[in-house]
């Protein structure tokens, strides 16, 4: 008997998942389920991974990794997890649609005559016009984005303690409120490029849209620049501004010894100056020096030049210090951490062959997942897939260039260039925030020209969210007063409705992943396929079937 109990229930099984995924197979791409389905999955899968890894790899026991896992799950999971609030945001309006749709079906076929009887028993009511369901243009669809977007934020906010206060709401703000703008800007320079095409009859001049196109990556660049720049002065200086996960993945791509981070802020406090030969750490680097294998005293405060000189050659020497005459300062083997010694050709060489092998595992999902989503049949052709290996290869380099070129700007600052043209002005300064720290952080910024053209504006639009939240008043963030939840609020609000309005109505004014990924839960992985006539214009109303795709005469910007 238990055997034909657990036969009929393995039987009754395969016959609900036979036929639960046989309906699903025969809705169309935009219904509702299909949609949330979509949504639900990808989004958890942005959040489960990085929060179980989290859970286990921060616990000391196999019973702490149980405990911490079934958090990480029960918050993912619950209604208030991030995969929940994107489904009721994303697949509001579709469910909203199917329902109208589905209620005037069943008005017109109340008033649908079968006979010549009912006929006139209806008294000719069934002539009257039924309702339809037409589109929602632009403005009606913003603002019931707009609803269902408040919804999904009071669910995110149901995370209570796990939220860390609030800190996933603001930082998925600022995250939706860059490609939100982007999005706009994205539009008014199509929309410029569709006005001179509509004006020339033809096409574009290549002119104009090589001027765009140059336009549009100077822009990405200044901002991935300026942005990358704050991040890392921050970095060096004011850690708590960044988001934790972001600065513990700086820490690990830089690999520098925490306790050179504290002299470079001990002598930013004061704590540590050449000049006076003070530390209120006295071991702070003595420590690092003699965990390298060298003596405590290429450590100390008290006994390090302040400048250069003759006079910071008789204190190297009387220290054993090799290579560093001319300059004072602390030695750079310290700084290197061990790596390359006290060749800093050699520590800046190795660090981004490093960073290039960590960036490869960075960057291969970030390339081969918008063409998961969007064009899964590149994987069938080698030479394209070629190609796509060839542009991972391009975004590692670019981040080991990133790497590298601080710690050159570094020495060439405090060591090999700057501090040896001016020996009279103290390491108090070079070491300083304003010294080789802030070099490093300005130079580092311009190995975005590494990358591909189109590449720059995604990663551009990635670390602009970290930039703006650095520099936030410290305290507005800490308190989280109304004010502060007030414009977290509008911010998550608009700029979410404004993505969703755009994906449907606009969807060639986003690009990269919010492109792919909206696209994908939007319409499945045949998306995009459809092409647009050169003669037709970009309506601005209508559903996701009306949106513009602009042909090989139109002017691509992509």
């Amino acid at each position: 008997m238990p055997s034909r109990c657990g036969l009929r229930i393995h039987t009754h099984l395969d016959l609900f998942l036979n036929s639960t995924a046989n309906f699903f197979r025969s809705l169309p791409d935009d219904h509702p389920v299909r949609i949330a389905a979509r949504t639900y999955s990808l989004s958890l899968s942005l959040t489960l991974g990085p929060a179980v890894f989290s859970a286990l790899a921060s616990s000391k026991s196999l019973s702490d990794g149980v405990r911490a896992l079934r958090r990480a799950l029960k918050r993912e999971l619950s209604p208030s997890g991030f995969a929940f609030a994107m489904t009721v945001a994303v697949s509001g309006i579709p469910a909203l649609q199917e329902i109208l749709k589905r209620a005037n079906e069943s008005y017109q076929d109340l008033n649908r005559p079968d006979s010549a009887h009912d006929h006139r028993v209806s008294g000719g009511i069934s002539n009257a016009k039924s309702p339809s369901v037409s589109p929602l243009n632009a403005s009606q669809t913003f603002l019931s984005n707009a609803v269902f977007s408040c919804i999904s934020l009071l669910l995110l906010r149901g995370r209570g303690r796990n939220s860390r206060k609030g800190e996933f709401a603001l930082d998925l703000s600022l995250i939706l409120f860059v490609r939100a703008l982007d999005s706009l800007v994205q539009r008014f320079l199509r929309d410029r490029l569709e006005r001179g095409y509509a004006q020339e009859g033809s096409r574009v001049s290549d002119s104009s849209k090589q001027r765009l196109l140059a336009l549009r990556t100077n822009v990405d660049a200044l901002i991935f620049w300026a942005s990358s720049a704050r991040i890392m002065w921050c970095f060096f200086y004011e850690p708590e501004r960044l988001p934790k996960t972001y600065n513990k993945w700086i820490m690990t791509l830089a690999n520098i010894d925490p306790r050179i981070l504290g002299a470079l802020r001990a002598i930013r406090s004061g704590a540590w100056t050449y000049r006076g030969r003070v530390s209120t750490i006295p071991d702070l680097v003595s420590s690092l020096s003699t965990d390298l294998g060298y003596p405590s005293a290429w450590g100390d405060a008290s006994l390090i030049p302040a400048y250069g000189g003759s006079q910071a050659n008789g204190t190297w020497k009387t220290l054993g210090v090799r290579g560093r005459n001319g300059v004072g300062g602390i030695p750079c083997e310290l700084v290197h951490g061990g790596i390359g010694g006290s060749s800093c050709a050699a520590n800046a060489t190795l660090r981004g062959s490093r960073a290039f092998l960590e960036a490869l595992m960075l960057y291969l999902p970030v390339h081969f997942l918008p063409v998961i989503l969007s064009r899964p049949h590149i994987f069938l052709n080698p030479s394209r897939l070629a190609k796509l290996l060839a542009s991972v290869c391009r975004s590692a380099a670019f981040l080991s260039t990133f790497v590298s070129s601080i710690w050159i700007a570094v020495c060439l600052t405090r060591t090999l260039l700057l501090a040896r043209l001016f020996p009279f002005v103290s390491h108090d300064f070079w070491d300083g925030p304003l010294g080789c720290t802030f070099a490093g952080s300005l130079v580092c910024g311009a190995s975005i020209w590494i990358e591909e053209g189109r590449r720059r504006g995604e990663i551009a639009l990635y670390v602009l969210p970290r930039a703006i939240r650095a520099c936030l008043p410290e305290g507005w963030l800490r308190k989280r007063g109304t004010g502060m939840r007030l414009a977290e609020t509008l911010t998550y609000v608009l700029s979410l409705s404004t993505l969703l309005t755009m994906a449907m109505h606009r969807p060639d004014s986003l690009r990269g992943l919010s492109r792919a990924a909206l696209a994908f839960v939007l319409h499945g992985t045949k998306a995009g396929s459809s092409k647009r006539k050169p003669s037709e214009g970009p309506p601005m109303s209508g559903g996701p079937q009306d949106a513009p795709h602009p042909d090989q005469n139109a002017a691509k910007i992509d």
